[in-house]
């Protein structure tokens, strides 16, 4: 440690790492879940997305359960073929949410970050760009 970082009590780092800690444990109990029961099973207790009966296309979400179910099965490339927004988004909130552990536990705290507008529209721009793109028939079925 750094000569002029402060000392944080042990105590007190362990409380400060409540939030990260409940934070994992509800993502580790929700994807528990969603490992346990397979969505693309019939009678699956998943509900279904309404966008494609209503509109027939996909949204951005759609196919985010089966991917999260291969994810916890070990298998990237279903995964990514389910969906591969929620596969990058599930990596990054799974780091991030470990980056925050961390520096809790080493008396360190994030700041909440201050996303750029800049920022904010590129990724409203790259799930409408995600969306459009998996709503083409650039690949036949079954190919």
């Amino acid at each position: 440690m750094p000569p002029d970082a402060p000392t944080v009590p042990a105590a007190r780092r362990l409380r400060r790492a409540a939030a990260p800690l409940s934070a994992l444990a509800t993502a580790g109990a929700a994807w528990a879940v969603v490992a346990a029961v397979d969505p693309s099973e019939p009678g699956s207790p998943y509900p279904a997305c309404p966008l494609p009966a209503l509109t027939g296309w996909d949204c951005p979400g759609c196919g985010g359960l089966r991917a999260a179910h291969a994810l916890a099965h070990g298998l990237p490339g279903q995964a990514l073929a389910a969906n591969a927004l929620v596969v990058v988004a599930a990596l990054a909130l799974g780091t991030a949410l470990l980056y925050w552990l961390v520096a809790e536990l080493r008396g360190r705290p994030v700041p909440p970050p201050a996303v750029p507008a800049a920022c904010r529209w590129a990724l409203a721009a790259a799930v409408a760009a995600f969306t459009v793109l998996r709503n083409l028939p650039l690949f036949p079925p079954g190919a």
